[in-house]
């Protein structure tokens, strides 16, 4: 956009000054200036002296004279024409220091403050995060081209090559392929005025070693991306740059030296830009077969008076210094414009005090360099300017010695600088041609023409553009010009720079007030749609359009009637039993090319125009005009409107890219009195628009033709009552089969009926509002069913032949589970649900003509109880059966929810629902939607799927409705269609089911029957209280269209993968457990209380009341814990010390010898067994002394403690023991336990500070430790010591929007970063420091609630860590939320966390199965602080509920889990040493008891022993171990599978040698003698000793070995099939 000087010009006033609509769309002329400018041309030509460019000029004006200028040219452009919009990288990505992004001049110049309201572009319109969404606008506009500039500091941070973003480089790949994949043309744009900051700093286009750095930027630009891009422009608007950039400093980076850093700085820009030409030329142009050019902004200048000769030669002038400043080098000589040079030395001549200009010089080969370096003329163009001589002094700014202004007749707009002058760009063009393009034949194309407006009904912006556009098309098809592209600014409204975001000149509203920035279409988008549809402005031709041709399926054949219950009872039989986690495993896969993706709504939801054009009413516009009928007295008079939007529609269909578009006719729109005798032929117009704009598109109609809308002129005659209806409503499909017929191939007669009969004329709950519900449903649907049938008889013997479409009828379904699968009478009750809902229509049409066997049964002996002479449920005589069955090419279904039901006698009452005999309810266990009794239960569509392919035959199945309303987080309508969509994928894919599309409900936000606009199903927001019914897509919207795109979930993704490799040779396997956890023994020996032995004793803190008074009784069962060790095969164990049983009171001062010696010969059985100890000094159970003492809140007397502790420790267990971590989850004891209040010690006094107090002292206490060992004991013992952090990964909630990614990092910041950042970065992170000081200060806090470190103490910290110790076990999603003035660590950080709805399910709440979380929190621990050893010291999943030892979900978590650990190992490089599995046993899981069970042995609590059973999940993580990773399946099987070759087969492993750790170079981790029974042996005969010791333990548990030995043989015999289905568990299910 051309920048202007704050310069005061004429102000447009009265009619002239904004469009007429009317007038726009008739395209007829005004007069203006414009016209005027065109009559001047004899006296121009008086004034004419005689050089070529005034020669042009008087040209130009012939050839506008003779073209008829007043006319508006209805005609079309040339095929192949290029329609653009455009962007600018620092006015709409946002994400100013995402990817590694560096600074830019317009970062810089907005964080100064030097733009409008101090505004900046760290966000703008966040496209950055919204490649999809920018992709949706261009598709809805259907524009084939996209010209988008590139951010050269997003690319090299610094300017230069040696540093490069590769994440910069992914966002251009993945907005280039979108935009590819769309079938849009990317034009790239390599400079847009964001100069790199660093660039700057050393002159930026002042200092002529720029040139080079463009050069490289551009050649790696070509490299990276010319296979896709074809068309370059290296600069845009580069006069800006020298002009306001570096000239007034109205632009960054903000110099004012119009004298010479402006000349200076485009000589830069020309010799760059040549450079750059060169480059691909020489390099990429034979290859890449494209196009480079330079888009270059000019006004049209008019001589204010063109009778003075002075004002011509001034106009002339204007254009040399904005235009041929640039053009003349490239397109003429290789040099400046002779005008310029001479008017620069005139001035320079005149002023040789203070020169106005300073004109560098081109040397000869620079000129040749220049001359010729452009495969096309890129043009910038936005307004005119009249133009006089003046004498400007020695000012620099008024060089060129004239002065600017408009006329007062020009339209003014929100711009001062621009004013709607059209004819002047017809001018420029042919000025263009003449002046530059006579010798090098390269085509224009308009790379930029827009104006800014405010509003969605911009109809400013609308006139604005269609005169600009005709203008160029009178160059073309009157001048001759070689126009070949027409690009309009902007996509969207955006940063504009100096003005913020004051002015808007996109095509489509950005609100900026959100952070989501949801993007709408103006009423200018549409208009500019409808021009790229015509090509132009031609007459639209009625040229027929011809639809896509439909593949018939065979007839279905007729069934014999359904058995009581009837065969279709296998569905519940197979599925019913399913575990929640088989059920819910997510399926990757596709369905087959041709699925019919689609989208719905219908004619009363949003039509609007409830009276327009001659439309009757309907029975709806009646029941809605009553107040108190429907909340907040809501119609659809208006609705969406879309009876006066068809392209509004007609965007949204294409953007979504849908296969078919599911609508319905209003009845009385086009028979206003349900009568063919009344047609109302603008009703039929509006449909065959609507028709034909599908059809254009590639979009299949699907055609319903009652929904629901009955005339309220035949309501009169008792509407479906009355058996007349039969003949009218055929005599209505008739003609809509003929009318239509030829280009709709898909109909469907009703949508419904079951609602129609039972809610329309049994509650009466919607019109006609009949309430008889004994009797009146099944007449209707009598009615209806005959009906129907008529219709589909009369297009099968008339139309069929001809026109080959299908016929259905839309039957609502709910999926109805029993309590109890294996009792009978609750499978009969929940098959006679199905029968009275769905077979009441669907079994006499697809089975044998007649009602369901059980529904005439119930119906019946309910009649003859009540004494009625006959059954309520009328009879179909033989020839109405025969009319009926087989009325139907495929199957439609319209699907919600899933419903429970179970047999109840009910009382003998006549009514529909009380016939079935059933009680129904909700399924509880499902997550709800906005609508009550509607709850979101993806299964049931599988399992209805499944019904109907057993009951009727396998037909072709339609699910022609399915979508939810939300409250008000569109995430989890994302959630609905995952979900549901994969449901209906397995049941494709995996039950053999013919399903063959599947439609969303609806396209857009509508009227929602009886409740109004209160609920919302729509895949686009319409703001009703906007006149205009703007259409917003929502999130889901975007996330229909990938699936749509995507043809499912295609398992591509490399998360989904498995990935078959080893770990490193000395890789760790490690199992876990607590001392608190498991030991028990809480009195014993001398130990001393803990703050969970007080915590676990106060009432109401635990789940059951459990305690770990006895836990697994670890502290009796040394010898049967370290045999589980032994059978795992892990080659280390992880276990926490209780410091209060080693020290009773916290201190050294009372060392109990007895509870230390219980450590020392677990550590030596475990060396025996060859099993190295993880030693955690700290697992939360504090002795209870210390905490009466202040515990964490006093520093002075916690660190010295636990020094003290450590050190102890240290030298008792040192000498065998090599890894050690000091506290473990230190989040864990500081938040929860001084937090929340929910874990031990329970203080929730003062959650905004006692935590980072508690933390505080933590981490200096961790520091001590540290310390102590590397000080005192580290030559010796050769150890390692850490910490362990916890942490979840985060994900944005909605992956499109900054401010959830900047959650996300919180989530990551707080979590992970509290305590890591200080002793792997230094100090608390900025972001965790500034929020809680932020929020301290504003709750008037005279400093953070968060204490600052001393620089000593931060040093102290710093480094103190030999690896990184990681707790991880799910991911979260997160979303900002605004806490208000809360104090807390969840108001700190500001989110709230989520989780998606497609992830397992576990025993605890909080933990969901997402194993791709682990790698990506891994790469991010290697980003973030220097790639450190990592030990995995815990990761596991829980169950609850009945105890089930065949625990297929953990196998499932750790074989996902730990192969994602394996690609970050081998594939993202990360140093990962260690794997340990949570937890060796079922034990106390602190607040939750033993109700939640992570352990790979069970422990029976109902057996004094407390034996230890092993879990499936043992033999699964033993052949891990064996295997040191996965072998690859397809090379055969590994011998690590064979148990018999342990011993004698080294563990696989990568080829790298191991690496040291940093710090413990030569570590040995097991030594060559360990102490056994008090002496000192081998370890070979240790173990021996050992196992001789244990020979009655192993007759004790010799069952359970031999039951893991019968698993074991087992699974060897089918190795394979282990990996192979694990791997595709989901396949099972």
């Amino acid at each position: 956009m051309c920048a202007r000087p704050q310069e005061l010009l004429p102000q447009c006033s009265g009619p002239r000054c904004r469009g007429d609509l009317e007038s726009l769309v008739q395209g007829s002329g005004g007069t203006g200036h414009e016209e005027l400018m065109l009559l001047e041309t004899p006296l121009r030509k008086q004034g004419v002296r005689g050089s070529n460019r005034v020669e042009i000029r008087s040209k130009i004006l012939d050839y506008t004279d003779l073209s008829g200028q007043h006319n508006f040219l209805e005609d079309s452009f040339p095929q192949g024409f290029q329609w653009a919009t455009s962007s600018e990288s620092f006015k709409v990505e946002g994400g100013w220091l995402e990817g590694g992004k560096g600074e830019t001049i317009w970062d810089r110049f907005g964080h100064e403050g030097q733009t409008f309201e101090n505004q900046t572009a760290d966000l703008a319109c966040d496209s950055y995060n919204k490649v999809d969404y920018d992709v949706y606008l261009l598709r809805g506009l259907n524009v084939n081209t996209y010209q988008f500039s590139i951010s050269w500091a997003r690319i090299f941070p610094s300017g230069h090559r040696a540093k490069q973003s590769e994440e910069g480089a992914l966002y251009y790949d993945k907005l280039i392929n979108a935009l590819i994949e769309s079938g849009m043309q990317p034009v790239v744009t390599l400079y847009h005025w964001d100069l790199p900051q660093t660039l700057q700093d050393v002159g930026g286009w002042t200092n002529s070693s720029i040139v080079e750095a463009f050069k490289d930027y551009a050649d790696f630009c070509f490299s990276r991306f010319g296979d896709r891009v074809k068309t370059w422009n290296t600069f845009s608007s580069p006069w800006v740059v020298s002009h306001a950039g570096y000239g007034t400093g109205e632009h960054a980076p903000g110099i004012k030296d119009p004298a010479v850093s402006s000349y200076q700085v485009t000589h830069n820009i020309l010799k760059s830009h040549a450079e750059a030409w060169h480059v691909y030329n020489d390099n990429y142009r034979k290859a890449q077969g494209g196009k480079v050019g330079i888009a270059l902004n000019s006004d049209w200048a008019e001589p204010k008076t063109s009778s003075k000769p002075e004002d011509v030669e001034a106009a002339d002038r204007y254009l040399q210094f904005m235009l041929g400043w640039f053009a003349h080098p490239i397109f003429g000589k290789g040099d400046y414009p002779p005008s310029l040079k001479t008017q620069i030395e005139k001035k320079t001549s005149e002023c040789p005090v203070s020169p106005p200009a300073v004109l560098p010089v081109f040397t000869p080969a620079e000129s040749q360099r220049i001359h010729g370096t452009a495969d096309f003329f890129g043009l910038n163009h936005y307004t005119s300017r009249l133009v006089a001589n003046i004498d400007g002094g020695c000012t620099p700014e008024e060089v060129g010695n004239y002065e600017e202004s408009v006329d007062p007749s020009w339209t003014s707009t929100d711009s001062d600088w621009i004013y709607s002058a059209p004819s002047g760009l017809r001018s420029l063009l042919n000025y263009i041609s003449n002046e530059y393009l006579n010798v090098k034949k390269v085509p224009i194309y308009i790379t930029g023409n827009g104006m800014p407006t405010d509003g969605l009904n911009d109809t400013s912006r609308m006139e604005y553009m269609r005169s600009y556009i005709n203008e160029a098309l009178k160059a073309i098809k009157l001048d001759g010009v070689d126009v070949q592209r027409f690009t309009v600014q902007s996509l969207m409204d955006g940063f504009e720079g100096k003005q913020g975001y004051s002015e808007r000149f996109g095509l489509h509203h950005v609100n900026f007030r959100s952070g989501a920035r949801p993007r709408t279409p103006k009423q200018s988008a549409y208009l500019y749609a409808q021009i790229i549809k015509q090509n132009g402005f031609a007459s639209v031709t009625n040229n027929q359009v011809k639809a896509t041709e439909i593949i018939l399926p065979s007839r279905l054949a007729p069934l014999p009637p359904s058995e009581i219950p009837s065969t279709s009872k296998v569905v519940w039989e197979k599925f019913s039993p399913q575990s929640k986690f088989h059920r819910s495993v997510y399926h990757y896969g596709t369905f087959p090319e041709g699925f019919s993706w689609g989208v719905s709504s219908s004619a009363y939801q949003i039509e609007g125009g409830w009276n327009a054009d001659g439309k009757g009413p309907s029975v709806w516009d009646t029941f809605t005009q009553t107040p108190g009928n429907i909340p907040d007295n809501a119609n659809a008079n208006v609705a969406c409107n879309s009876y006066n939007r068809l392209e509004e529609d007609l965007y949204m269909l294409r953007a979504l890219r849908v296969k078919s578009y599911r609508f319905s006719l209003s009845w009385s729109r086009i028979f206003p009195d349900g009568r063919t005798s009344s047609l109302n032929q603008k009703g039929v117009d509006y449909y065959n628009q609507l028709i034909d704009g599908l059809v254009a598109y590639n979009i299949t109609p699907i055609v319903t033709l009652y929904y629901w809308d009955l005339p309220q002129a035949l309501q009169d005659i008792n509407g479906w009552e009355n058996e007349d209806m039969i003949d009218i409503f055929n005599e209505f499909c008739d003609f809509c089969f003929a009318t239509f017929g030829d280009r709709v191939k898909f109909w469907i007669t009703f949508n419904q009926p079951q609602t129609i009969a039972w809610s329309g004329y049994g509650l009466g709950t919607i019109p006609p509002n009949v309430k008889d519900p004994g009797t009146a449903p099944y007449r209707i649907a009598h009615n209806l069913l005959k009906a129907h049938a008529k219709a589909y008889h009369t297009y099968d013997d008339i139309y069929r032949k001809a026109q080959g479409g299908l016929v259905s009828i839309a039957l609502n379904a709910d999926w109805f589970e029993p309590p109890d699968v294996t009792v009978l009478r609750e499978v009969e009750a929940v098959d006679r649900a199905m029968q009275f809902q769905l077979g009441w229509f669907a079994h006499p049409i697809f089975k044998n003509g007649d009602y369901p066997e059980v529904m005439k049964w119930q119906v019946g002996i309910k009649s003859e109880i009540e004494k009625l002479s006959e059954s309520r449920l009328p009879s179909f005589t033989e020839d109405e059966k025969n009319l009926i069955k087989g009325t139907a090419d495929v199957f439609c279904v319209n699907h919600y929810t899933t419903m429970t039901a179970r047999h109840e006698t009910l009382p003998f009452t006549s009514t529909y629902d009380y016939d079935q005999d059933l009680f129904i309810r909700e399924e509880v266990d499902s997550p709800t939607t906005a609508i009550p009794n509607q709850r979101a239960v993806s299964w049931g569509l599988r399992r209805l799927l499944n019904w109907i392919k057993e009951e009727y035959g396998n037909p072709p199945i339609y699910v022609t409705e399915n979508g939810a309303s939300v409250f008000w987080d569109d995430s989890e309508r994302v959630d609905f269609y995952k979900t549901y969509i994969d449901e209906a994928l397995k049941a494709h894919n995996l039950d053999g089911v013919r399903l063959e599309g599947y439609i969303a409900t609806s396209l857009m936000d509508s009227f929602e029957w009886v409740h109004g606009y209160t609920y919302a199903f729509g895949l686009h927001h319409v703001d009703f209280n906007d006149p205009n019914q703007p259409r917003t897509p929502k999130y889901s919207a975007h996330f229909y269209y990938q699936v749509i795109r995507d043809n499912g979930f295609p398992s591509t993704l490399d998360k989904d993968k498995m990935y078959y490799g080893h770990f490193r040779e000395d890789f760790m396997w490690s199992t876990a457990s607590s001392s608190y956890q498991i030991e028990g023994a809480w009195k014993q020996d001398g130990k001393g209380l803990s703050i969970w032995d007080k915590f676990t004793h106060t009432p109401g803190k635990i789940e059951n009341h459990d305690n770990g008074d006895l836990a697994c009784n670890s502290y009796n069962k040394l010898e049967e814990d370290i045999a589980i060790l032994k059978q795992l095969k892990v080659t280390h164990y992880r276990f926490s010390i209780s410091w209060p049983r080693v020290l009773p009171d916290g201190t050294i001062n009372n060392i109990n010898e007895a509870g230390l010696n219980y450590y020392e010969r677990l550590v030596d059985a475990l060396l025996a067994a060859n099993i190295q100890p993880q030693v955690t000094l700290y697992h939360w159970d504090l002795p209870q002394a210390l905490e009466d003492a202040g515990g964490f809140l006093n520093e002075a007397l916690l660190i010295p403690m636990f020094k003290d502790y450590a050190d102890l420790m240290f030298r008792r267990l040192g000498d065998r023991v090599k890894i050690w971590i000091t506290f473990n989850e230190p989040i864990i004891i500081t938040n929860h336990g001084y937090g929340f209040g929910a874990f031990a010690p329970g203080i929730s006094s003062d959650p905004g500070r006692l935590p980072y107090i508690a933390g505080h002292t933590l981490l200096k206490a961790h520091a001590e430790a540290w310390h102590t060992y590397n000080d005192h004991y580290r030559a010796t013992q050769k150890g390692i010591i850490s910490i362990t952090v916890n942490s979840d990964w985060a994900e944005p909630r909605t992956p499109y929007q900054q401010e959830d990614f900047d959650a996300a990092r919180r989530v990551l910041e707080f979590y992970l970063g509290w305590f890591s950042h200080p002793i792997f970065n230094g100090d608390y992170s900025e972001i965790v420091k500034s929020r809680i000081r932020e929020r301290s200060l504003a709750a008037g806090l005279p400093e953070s609630r968060l204490p600052e470190f001393t620089p000593e103490e931060i040093q102290r910290i710093k480094g103190t860590h030999d690896f990184f110790g990681l707790n991880h076990y799910t991911t979260v999603l997160a979303f900002p939320v605004d806490h208000g003035t809360a104090e807390g660590f969840d108001a700190d950080r500001g989110v709230v966390v989520v989780s998606e709805r497609t992830w397992l399910d576990s025993g605890s709440v909080w933990l969901k199965i997402a194993p791709f979380g682990i790698r990506r929190l891994l790469n991010f621990i290697k980003n973030e602080y220097g790639n450190p050893p990592i030990i995995i010291t815990e990761n596991g999943v829980s169950e609850r509920g009945d105890v089930d030892l065949n625990d297929y979900h953990r196998n499932y978590f750790y074989e996902n889990y730990i192969n994602q650990v394996l690609k970050a190992y081998l594939l993202d490089g990360v140093d990962v040493r260690g794997y340990t599995a949570w937890s060796l046993l079922d034990n106390l899981e602190w607040a939750t008891g033993y109700a939640e069970r992570f352990g790979l042995f069970y422990v029976n609590r109902s057996d004094p022993n407390l034996a230890r059973i092993p879990k499936n999940s043992v033999s699964y993580y033993t052949s891990l171990i064996r295997c040191n990773g996965f072998p690859d399946p397809a090379l055969g099987p590994h011998e690590c599978l064979n148990p018999e070759s342990e011993g004698t087969t080294e563990r696989p492993a990568t080829k790298e040698s191991p690496t040291q750790w940093p710090v413990t170079t030569g570590m040995s981790i097991s030594d060559s003698n360990v102490n056994f029974l008090g002496m000192k042996l081998s370890i070979s005969d240790a173990e021996t000793g050992l196992n001789t010791t244990f020979a009655l333990l192993v007759v004790s548990v010799f069952a359970a070995v031999c039951a893991s030995f019968c698993f074991v043989v087992a699974k060897r015999q089918s190795k394979k099939k282990l990996y192979a289905e694990s791997i595709k568990l989901e396949n099972k299910f």
